[in-house]
Parts: C-alpha cells; sequence; structure tokens
C-alpha cells in the first residue's frame, strides 16, 4: 500500500476526504496503523471555525485522539515513553510533545513549552508519530483495553490535570458546567474524589449521562428559569466551593465566576475563541478572594494517568462514546457534536 485516506481540513466546516500518500517514517519516528479514531469537542470547534491557532493550520489531516498498532518503526527507534517498542505493540499518543529546555520545561509546564509540537491526523487510516512525542509522549495500551476506549486517554488527561489545578477535594461541593464529554468526564473525575457534583448542562443524553457519571444534582440549564437561584438553593445561598466550567464562552465564565461561593476556586477550563475578552467585578474578585484559573492541556504524566484510570475501569466509557461513523462521516458527527442530538463522542472506523 503506499497510499491511505484521511480526512483534510480546507476552512470552516470544509473537510474532505482525499487518497494521500502513506506518510514516511524518519529516524526516530514512528507509523501507527490507527484502530479506532474519535471525535473531539476541540475539533468541533475547530471545525466551525476552520483553524485552531496553537494546533492546527489548514489544509491538514484532521483529529487527534487515536490509539492504533505500530506499523513501522524509524531508524534508531528503539523506545517509547514507557519502554521497549516493537512492530505490533498496540500505542496511544498524547497529541503533543514538549521540547523539554526552555524556560516553561525547566520549570515542569511543558504544557506551556516554547516550542510545543502538536500532532494532528487522526482521522486517516495511518499517522506518523514525531520522534520528539515517540520519546515523551507515546504509550502502550494495556493488554485488555480496547483501542476505541484507549483513545479517550488523551481528553481524559485534560480533565486530570484540571481537576488536580482545581484542587477538589473530597466533602466539598464543586459545579461542573457545560457537559459535552469533557464536563462528563469533570463530572465523574470530582465525584472520584469524594466531592459532591452539582452539574449544569442541556440535553437529555447528557444529563442522564451526568446522573451515572455521579452527580448529586442535574439542572437542565434550557428548562431551569433562573440557574444561579438553583445552584444558590442547593448550596446555602453561598454558592459552589469549587466550579469547573466546561463551556467555552465568555458568557459562561462570568456565569461560572457568579457561581462560586465566597473564597471559592473557579476554573475558566473551556477555550474561548481567539479574541474573547472578560468582564469581571473588580471589587467581588478583591473583597470575596475569589481564585481564578486557567488550565490547559496536560503534560505527558496525564496521559498515563488516564490510562491507569481507563484500563481500571473507573471511567465508564461506553457512556461517553455512544456512536460509530466512518471517515466520509466526520463532517456531520461533529455538526452533531454541537447540536440538539444525542451524540457525546463517535468512534471514527478509518477503514469503513
Amino acid at each position: 500500500m503506499t497510499t491511505m485516506r484521511a480526512a483534510v481540513l480546507y476552512g470552516a466546516e470544509d473537510v474532505r476526504l482525499e487518497q494521500l500518500p502513506l506518510p514516511a517514517v524518519g529516524p526516530g519516528e514512528v507509523r501507527v496503523k490507527i484502530d479506532a479514531a474519535l471525535t473531539c469537542g476541540t475539533d468541533a470547534k475547530v471545525f466551525r471555525r476552520g483553524y485552531h491557532a496553537k494546533m492546527i493550520r489548514p489544509p491538514a489531516v484532521f483529529g487527534h485522539e487515536f490509539a492504533g498498532s505500530v506499523e513501522a518503526l524509524g531508524e534508531g527507534t528503539a523506545t517509547c515513553a514507557d519502554g521497549p517498542l516493537a512492530l505490533g505493540d498496540r500505542v496511544v499518543a498524547g497529541n503533543s510533545a514538549a521540547c523539554g529546555g526552555c524556560f516553561y520545561c525547566l520549570a515542569g509546564q511543558t504544557e506551556l513549552c516554547e516550542d510545543l509540537l502538536f500532532v494532528n491526523g487522526a482521522y486517516a487510516e495511518y499517522i506518523t508519530v514525531p520522534a520528539r512525542l515517540v520519546t515523551h509522549n507515546l504509550w502502550h495500551v494495556p493488554a485488555d483495553l480496547r483501542s476505541e476506549v484507549a483513545a479517550l486517554a488523551e481528553p481524559l488527561a485534560c480533565c486530570v490535570k484540571g481537576i488536580e489545578d482545581t484542587g477538589v477535594a473530597a466533602g466539598e461541593t464543586v459545579l461542573v458546567l457545560g457537559l459535552g464529554p469533557i464536563g462528563l468526564m469533570m463530572v465523574r473525575m470530582a465525584a472520584a474524589k469524594g466531592a459532591r457534583v452539582l452539574a449544569v448542562g442541556r440535553r437529555a443524553t447528557r444529563l442522564a449521562a451526568a446522573e451515572t457519571m455521579g452527580a448529586a444534582a442535574v439542572i437542565d440549564e434550557a428548562a431551569c428559569p433562573d440557574v444561579s437561584a438553583a445552584i444558590a438553593d442547593l448550596t446555602g445561598g453561598r454558592g459552589a466551593d469549587r466550579v469547573v466550567e466546561c463551556v467555552g464562552t465568555s458568557e459562561a465564565w462570568e456565569q461560572a465566576i457568579a457561581l462560586t461561593r465566597r473564597g471559592g476556586v473557579c476554573n475558566l477550563f473551556g477555550g474561548c475563541a481567539s479574541g474573547s475578552t472578560l468582564t469581571v467585578d473588580c471589587t467581588r474578585l478583591h473583597y470575596d478572594e475569589l481564585t481564578l484559573l486557567g488550565s490547559f492541556h496536560h503534560r505527558p504524566r496525564h496521559i498515563k494517568e488516564a490510562l491507569d484510570l481507563l484500563a481500571s475501569g473507573a471511567i465508564p466509557a461506553d457512556l461517553l462514546i455512544n456512536d460509530r461513523v466512518g471517515l466520509a462521516d466526520v463532517p456531520e458527527a461533529l455538526r452533531r457534536m454541537g447540536g440538539r442530538g444525542h451524540l457525546i463522542k463517535a468512534v471514527v472506523e478509518v477503514g469503513a
């Protein structure tokens, strides 16, 4: 085989199925035959906008959540992040690798690397993983873990870091605002920490999933006339101890801050469109001692932690992955992720 099928992003809502040359494999690199890719909320945003300033510039093969098997090893490639590597090994990759030598890498903040290398190309039959990523962020898939579940490691790693950054602890009341795939995983992670989780979102499928994920109370934002009053009723009038915003709009960020109690922590996790601005009541920020933070991306150890969680069964993957599509159906699936339908995440069967 010298060619492969791939979904190529050209611009806003412009994804084309094309036959491309099989990606070459250079020194230190690995070519992976993709067994399963997943649709993603970030990919849905990129699809609508036509680009991502940090991660992808069109035209480019699209998608970044995948798991597969090693099909070819470049010269000198013998190991990955967790040990020896051989043909046929099942692997999953984080979608980035840091340089290891800049100010931020030396400070341990590899997600802020001045030369952070991002990898896209999951919506294809094959992908070549760059040498830097092979070394730092390519991992073996546990033997009993299905590839489509292993592909959840990348978005789950973002949630592992997000909950860690937010400082969630047992006994606290944590509000998760937005119940897309990331929000649902945040609900599960916070509940597993022993927190009382309140979840605000839309669509019956996602609201039901939040309950199963461990939410103590679920609020349908579309049907609730006053979300602030509802949260006040559930928190003794104070607001939540910690709020995790998973929508990614300025309006949702402002709502999240408003629902945080005095002395509380608000993680503005959802990425907003470039150029978005935020209005904050300075008096409240100061005198109510609010802590506002942003969590971006993940570090390699978070990918490993996510894989361990998935292998343990701690994350009910079948609640998150609720459809299957072929490569040609990727654009419609990404539209459905933002629509009124039931889709949370879909497996992209790249051979179909």
